[in-house]
């Protein structure tokens, strides 16, 4: 099917009200937009050099830590969780009770999204592992009584306060099983020559289309997107994550989800997705680069300290993945007593490459500043 003779489904009358009956997707695809021809192969080609830094840069999944956080902080930012970067890094008890609700759904995207990655090496992608991930992203916080880890089984919506004012209304439960299934083989499909940046745009598509959960549709169907890519071989590590972009442009990605549904326009969204695509890869190249400039920089500074050089470097290459630390935990991580540990910690804040961020004169927590910026400042 041609995107210019795509029709995005109808409404279909229940009860009181219509829902939106999406078309299937399981199908091959063409286009005669050339500029979606050109978007395709920038974002190839950006992409493929951004997985080519996970294949290259040293220690690399101690920095896809760094990635994972800030996805789970940016994606979770867009449904009105308000956890900064610096937040996101730190542990429960260091975070203002009123703002543990927020911190803890981050700290559950972060295990969804590590769950379901460890999980793609033994599970092909699949609505089984998407459902796993949601129980994990939704068990023990504010959406924990929608059904962690089920497809809905009553009718939900979109924008307005009930069924009556709603700004868009998803397939009827009766009618989600076909589409899902639909959905799970089109990601399998080897007898339709579609690329996968395509397929993957229309997947998301078709999910937020879908809405099958009762609650966290959203950074299911933004996660989605990079398990789709590492699944599919296209990243060796999971660096692209689409939230930031997203959230930037966010009136522009709901109006372009928006237009296939109301005016069948898939070219629409097709080039968007492939733009963000584009811009993200780009923008996460130049995170690996200035990762790689202060690695350096970080190197060459430590070695001042002289014969507590090594000591410091082991504790930054801790901190490279868990960018806060105490310390009690410096005294354990290098297997000293804690007054080393101490005049250690306090050098390399001396330095201006540690942080101290509590106030506290007691149980101080420090951060490395330079390290988290990377990634608070990065688009």
């Amino acid at each position: 099917m041609k995107f210019e003779e795509f029709v995005s489904g109808s409404d279909k009358q229940q009860y009181q009200y219509r829902s939106f009956q999406p078309g299937p997707i399981n199908h091959g695809w063409a286009w005669e937009d050339p500029r979606i021809n050109v978007l395709l192969e920038k974002a190839t080609k950006s992409l493929g050099e951004l997985n080519a830094f996970t294949l290259i840069v040293p220690d690399v999944d101690l920095f896809i830590r760094m990635h994972i956080i800030k996805e789970a902080n940016t994606s979770s930012r867009i449904e009105g969780t308000r956890t900064e970067m610096d937040e996101a890094v730190l542990e429960e008890e260091a975070i203002l009770p009123e703002r543990r609700d927020d911190w803890r759904e981050v700290q559950n995207y972060v295990r969804a999204m590590n769950t379901a990655i460890e999980e793609l090496q033994t599970l092909p992608l699949s609505l089984r592992l998407l459902r796993h991930t949601h129980e994990i992203l939704m068990s023990g916080v504010r959406g924990e009584r929608k059904t962690p880890g089920e497809f809905r089984r009553s009718q939900n919506w979109i924008g307005g306060s009930s069924l009556a004012d709603a700004a868009f209304i998803p397939p009827h439960h009766d009618d989600m099983p076909d589409l899902l299934s639909d959905l799970e083989a089109f990601w399998h499909n080897e007898n339709i020559q579609v690329p996968h940046l395509v397929r993957c745009a229309l997947s998301h598509y078709q999910f937020e289309t879908i809405h099958p959960f009762l609650d966290g549709n959203g950074r299911i169907g933004r996660l989605l997107i990079t398990l789709y890519l590492v699944s599919h071989g296209l990243l060796h590590k999971p660096s692209l994550y689409l939230s930031a972009h997203l959230e930037k442009h966010r009136g522009a990605y709901y109006d372009a989800l928006t237009r296939v549904r109301a005016s069948n326009d898939l070219g629409h969204w097709v080039r968007f997705f492939l733009q963000a695509v584009v811009e993200t890869a780009e923008n996460g190249k130049g995170t690996f680069q200035r990762i790689l400039a202060l690695r350096q920089e970080l190197d060459a500074e430590i070695i001042k300290l002289g014969r507590r050089a090594e000591n410091a470097r082991q504790l930054i290459m801790y901190l490279y993945g868990t960018p806060t630390i105490t310390v009690n935990t410096a005294m354990n991580l290098l297997g000293i007593k804690y007054v080393p540990a101490n005049s250690l910690v306090a050098s390399l804040v001396e330095m201006g490459i540690l942080q101290e961020v509590t106030g506290f004169q007691r149980n101080r927590i420090f951060i490395l500043r330079r390290y988290i910026d990377i990634f608070r400042d990065g688009n």
